[in-house]
């Protein structure tokens, strides 16, 4: 196929056009990179034509799910960007407890799609970020200690691959891709459908949250670690530390999906860790619920963040926590926010060797984000979430994949062998070498191939 030739289903963008800018717009307002052509593709065939023809003209590929990566993968400079969001369709077959997502759907199709029948998979916290990235990092959700990762409930992967095949990924077909696709990233092809395995799990929710002043917060913190530890899969524990103007405030509570009267037995054991200067109690719907932490600012915001995976949650990590990389509470509001949220459950319930994804005995996900507007601040505010993260690093048994900053992706590998073990690593190595041994997916938190030498940025 010449690139004269190639005729698309969808739109074909290039500077100048309109929804050019549109399209190359991604949800960190840093990424301000310029692709040669944008391919918005309307079908697995579109795909395969943008992938063969940026092999034929030698651009970069970036793909395009969400858009949520801080680090702007999705948007090569100078390059050829697929993207997926017209395809965009989640069906549902409510007999088999199952849902076929195209890869540029949101989460929020997803949830939609599948609570018409009281159903859900999990499908992070926010609906607006593109099922295709948060799945084949892992996935987080608010489910996932009832039922495991967003990962785990894949069923199979329709998948384009680096030379423009289409294949299907499952436990009986290449199960070795699949294996990677379960946490490994990027890095193996194009995923144009998920097929994900539905539970029944009813609309209800509750959300039970209680704030305290962090200078009294260490031992409340404490009791709710522990209480942590004995919870029921249905509560995920959740914590967070902001700037008020009266000072810093901590957060501390649990989401519960599921009958909330069951949640509310939980309350009282909530309440005697201490006496909170605020609280409250919600019974949000499953949808309101995967929406609450959506963000209103759009595209407007400038963004940086730092992760990590702790095993255990030790007193001076809770100190460290609270100080958010300062010598003391009296610091700015300047500061990052920083939140915990809890693992375990199903996820641990999963076989360490059973998919790439990593840590699965982590005991809480940290993360330090910052978010403004004026190109000014950057420094700063990037410096203050950094050491946010490292007063926690000490404690911190490893990294999420797609938590990865592009500071930390830069270095070598380093940061890729935070988020796996050497042996996950050499494994993932061995399935890239197999599908993708030119490395043309490297715009990603890169697992390089063996016996190449391109940068992974």
């Amino acid at each position: 196929m010449t690139t004269t030739a190639t005729r698309f289903d969808g739109q074909v963008l290039t500077p100048g056009d309109a929804g050019y800018d549109t399209a190359r717009t991604v949800w960190n307002a840093m990424i301000d990179r310029r692709p040669r052509m944008i391919v918005r593709a309307a079908s697995v065939a579109d795909v395969v034509a943008a992938v063969r023809m940026a092999r034929e003209l030698d651009l970069e590929i970036g793909v395009r799910c969400g858009g949520h990566n801080a680090a702007g993968f999705a948007v090569p400079d100078g390059g050829l960007m697929i993207d997926l969001t017209p395809m965009g369709g989640v069906r549902v077959d409510p007999a088999r407890r199952r849902a076929r997502v195209q890869g540029g759907a949101l989460l929020g199709a997803l949830d939609r799609a599948s609570q018409a029948y009281g159903m859900a998979t999990t499908a992070g916290n926010v609906s607006h970020t593109g099922v295709g990235g948060l799945t084949l990092g892992g996935g987080m959700g608010w489910l996932a200690r009832q039922h495991g990762l967003a990962c785990d409930n894949v069923v199979s992967y329709t998948v384009v691959t680096a030379e423009g095949d289409v294949v299907t990924a499952s436990r009986t077909d290449n199960p070795d891709l699949f294996w990677g696709l379960r946490g490994g990233g990027g890095n193996f092809g194009i995923v144009t459908e998920f097929e994900f395995q539905l539970h029944q799990t009813g609309t209800r929710t509750l959300v039970a949250e209680f704030d305290f002043r962090a200078e009294d917060a260490v031992p409340v913190i404490e009791g709710w670690r522990d209480l942590n530890a004995v919870a029921p899969r249905q509560a995920t524990f959740a914590a967070g530390v902001g700037s008020t103007p009266a000072g810093p405030i901590s957060t501390l509570g649990f989401v519960w999906v599921g009958d909330p009267a069951e949640g509310r037995l939980l309350l009282p054991a909530m309440r005697a860790l201490g006496r909170p200067v605020a609280s409250r109690v919600t019974t949000p719907s499953y949808l309101e619920l995967q929406q609450r932490e959506d963000s209103t600012g759009g595209h407007a915001y400038r963004r940086y963040s730092k992760g990590h995976y702790l095993r255990s949650f030790p007193t001076a990590a809770i100190e460290a926590f609270l100080l958010r990389g300062c010598p003391d509470l009296s610091a700015s509001q300047d500061l990052p926010g920083v939140g915990l949220q809890a693992h375990g459950g199903a996820i641990a319930d999963v076989p360490e060797a059973d998919a790439a994804f990593s840590h699965r005995g982590t005991m809480f996900e940290f993360g330090a984000g910052a978010r403004w507007t004026d190109p000014a601040d950057d420094d700063a505010r990037m410096s203050a979430a950094r050491a946010a993260g490292a007063s926690l690093e000490p404690y911190a048994s490893g990294i999420y994949v797609n938590s990865l900053t592009a500071d930390e992706l830069a270095d070598g590998q380093r940061g890729v062998r935070r988020a796996y073990s050497a042996a996950k690593l050499a494994r993932l190595t061995a399935v890239k070498t197999a599908y993708d041994p030119a490395n043309v997916f490297h715009l990603n938190q890169n697992i390089r191939p063996a016996q190449n030498s391109r940068p992974a940025l």
